[in-house]
């Protein structure tokens, strides 16, 4: 089987902005745990029920090794196979 492969990526940097007084880790990353829980699962949410609306591309996630937390690979798949033709039926004369 011959198959073709194209990437996309849609890359989010996340960053925090602390006042100069700070003295680092007080939060304890709580800006990361409302990504990682809140944002992050609301996003993949919406991105796979709009995927599933096109339903000739298969929609699944691929893991290639990296935490979760840093990378969350999804794959549209979709087979164009040719038609093999339906046996035509026939008559007796």
């Amino acid at each position: 089987m011959y198959q073709e492969e194209k990437s996309f990526t849609l890359r989010f940097s996340l960053e925090a902005s602390f006042p100069d007084d700070y003295e680092g880790e007080e939060e304890n990353q709580a800006w990361v745990r409302e990504w990682e829980t809140k944002i992050k699962a609301d996003l993949l949410k919406v991105v796979f029920e709009s995927l599933r609306q096109h339903q000739s591309w298969k929609t699944h996630v691929r893991n290639r090794g990296k935490s979760p937390s840093d990378e969350i690979e999804i794959v549209l798949a979709r087979a164009f196979s040719q038609e093999i033709p339906k046996p035509q039926g026939f008559t007796l004369p």
